[in-house]
């Protein structure tokens, strides 16, 4: 398999080079791919040293596969080109998610939609992924109505500049700033850019993507979308309505259950998911599971997932794996 990674010099496509590495996919020549200020740059693979290149020498290098992490306007010119060359690429941004004519997959949920007509692939959103996942099987099961979400999420999805200005208010330096204010000792309740019914297109994505990924446009969401001073990983507090009642056992034992879901809910034992120790992990993670006493059908639960993992580059490298399992590369 020869594999391009677009962005290989950013913080996501570091975390994809890992990920690779440390699923042993099977890559016979690796191509890191940036910016023209990047090419030339060596990068580091399984002990070996790859030089940086170009996105028109990528393209015309003709992968297999490439991973795209290199921000929705570079998606928008460059997925075609490579797509063009016979590359299928699986892109991390949002520009491909809400374009009817592309499959948004998470592998544990939907792969199974993918053809190998497929060559532009959308990876969803970090907040939506680690939410479907531990949402879907409840869906199948009880059936979902609507779901309130409140999210708490790491600086690392706003990228390095958001960890630097962290560190800086940290050691009281004045530096860049990536947000329009301090995070440090804060919350800062704007994630993305304001649309214009108020909401933040992070919000929105939480809307959009969740009925696309499950498939079911009558799912009502609403969102609001935090950012806080952690930087090991996202974590949301998610309200969900059911049409039909459910057993918070049962409930446990479905996600207990589910590929790629990990629960953690041991009140006894002050046991529930925490970004601190979901960092560096591939799983999602459920917890403070309840069933919400003001209203009938209606379920609790607190998710944490490691933001660059599960949330970006492990939900790429997984549809990688499948397409090669499927034969669809």
């Amino acid at each position: 398999m020869r594999i391009a990674v677009v962005g290989a010099t950013g913080m996501v496509g570091e975390v994809m080079l890992k990920v690779l590495a440390e699923r042993n996919f099977p890559v016979t020549e690796l191509i890191p791919v940036a910016s023209e200020r990047s090419v030339g740059k060596e990068i580091e693979y399984k002990g070996t040293k790859y030089k940086v290149v170009g996105l028109q020498t990528a393209v015309d290098m003709k992968a297999d596969i490439a991973v795209f992490s290199a921000g929705g306007d570079t998606s928008l010119e460059w997925a075609p080109k490579f797509a063009a060359a016979g590359t299928t690429v699986i892109d991390n941004s949002s520009a491909w998610r809400m374009d009817p004519t592309k499959k948004l997959v998470v592998p544990e949920i939907n792969a199974d939609v993918l053809t190998k007509e497929d060559k532009i692939i959308a990876n969803p959103n970090c907040s939506t992924i680690q939410m479907v996942l531990a949402l879907s099987p409840l869906h199948r099961k009880y059936n979902i109505k609507r779901i309130i979400v409140s999210t708490y999420q790491s600086i690392t999805g706003t990228g390095v500049k958001a960890v630097k200005q962290l560190e800086n208010e940290y050691a009281g330096v004045q530096g860049d700033m990536a947000y329009k204010y301090p995070i440090h000792r804060n919350a800062i309740p704007h994630c993305d850019s304001f649309e214009e019914n108020g909401y933040t297109k992070e919000e929105m994505k939480l809307v959009r993507e969740t009925q696309k990924i499950l498939g079911d446009n009558t799912i009502r969401v609403t969102a609001t979308a935090v950012r806080v001073p952690v930087v090991g990983g996202h974590s949301e507090a998610v309200n969900v309505e059911f049409t039909n009642d459910f057993d918070v056992n049962e409930v446990r034992e479905i996600l207990h259950n589910t590929d790629g879901v990990v629960v953690q809910d041991n009140l006894d034992t002050f046991t529930y998911p925490m970004p601190l120790y979901a960092e560096g992990k591939n799983d999602v993670f459920v917890g403070r599971i309840r069933r919400d006493e003001s209203q009938p059908n209606t379920l609790n639960m607190w998710i944490v997932a490691d933001n660059l993992r599960k949330g970006a580059a492990t939900n790429t490298i997984q549809i990688a794996e499948y397409l090669i399992q499927a034969g669809l590369v």
